[in-house]
């Protein structure tokens, strides 16, 4: 009995050591946050097309760059064009078809002389509009006094007709051109449109070619050509919206344009 009473203090005295003692709070162990690595951007090629438009081609090459305007680009400031810009030629639309006429051309015409930029015209060809009335509209907008550089013909249709139909209108063009203007215009048109219906047909005469990349364009039969319009979404200074641009290419120079009096 002695034994059974000493027994039962004992569990007694545990019972009360393991309630007085504190209790270890179960803690919920946080994960480890992954440290983020922040990953090196991968490298771009900028184009032309998507470089800051006010500092482009023109402000870092050697390349003679130039601009294409008609009324689309409204009223440009061609102070800023001059000071701002390193655009060294304006071709500005003249005339389309037998009767339109750009109602910008004749104050544009007459600012850029006035800010000694060199200045051309180009006449919008129409293959299945009577030829000579094309020719007429043309010639009492372009004055030969008022020109620094050659007439061009911009040749972008067939107006439906098939290639030689088309081909023998438009020599018939550059013809007449030729002998109001005593050199050879020069002629604007697309590297495709080219390929499907000029090849061979105007060698001899001199070539803007315009396909907009970022790579300077081959023709299939492989002829050279002197200026390339490489956008037709160019910024610059003193025109509000897009323009196109063109540049010289290879060996070819401002001068090989020039208007001959």
């Amino acid at each position: 009995m002695k034994k059974l009473t000493i027994f039962v203090l004992l569990c007694l005295v545990v019972a009360m050591f393991c309630d007085a003692a504190p209790r270890r709070k179960k803690t919920r162990r946080r994960a480890t946050p992954r440290r983020s690595v922040r990953q090196a951007p991968k490298a771009v090629k900028l184009s032309i097309h998507d470089a800051d438009p006010f500092h482009t081609c023109e402000d870092t090459c050697a390349h003679v760059h130039g601009i294409d305007v008609s009324h689309y680009q409204n009223d440009v400031f061609w102070d800023a064009v001059r000071d701002d810009t390193n655009m060294s030629y304006v071709y500005l639309k003249c005339t389309e078809g037998s009767d339109n006429q750009d109602p910008l051309y004749l104050r544009n015409i007459e600012m850029i002389r006035d800010r000694n930029l060199k200045v051309g015209s180009y006449h919008f060809f129409r293959p299945k509009v009577c030829l000579s009335e094309q020719m007429h509209n043309f010639r009492a907008q372009c004055l030969p006094g008022e020109q620094d550089l050659i007439p061009m013909l911009d040749v972008e249709t067939t107006s439906g007709l098939a290639t030689e139909e088309f081909c023998d209108s438009l020599q018939k063009m550059l013809t007449l051109m030729e002998n109001a203007y005593h050199q050879k215009p020069l002629i604007y048109t697309y590297r495709n449109f080219y390929n499907s219906h000029l090849q061979g047909r105007i060698d001899g005469y001199p070539l803007m070619v315009a396909m907009y990349s970022d790579e300077q364009p081959q023709l299939a039969d492989g002829r050279d050509y002197i200026i390339w319009q490489y956008t037709c979404k160019g910024r610059i200074a003193g025109v509000k919206g897009e323009v196109d641009k063109s540049r010289f290419v290879n060996h070819h120079s401002l001068e090989e344009i020039y208007y001959a009096r």
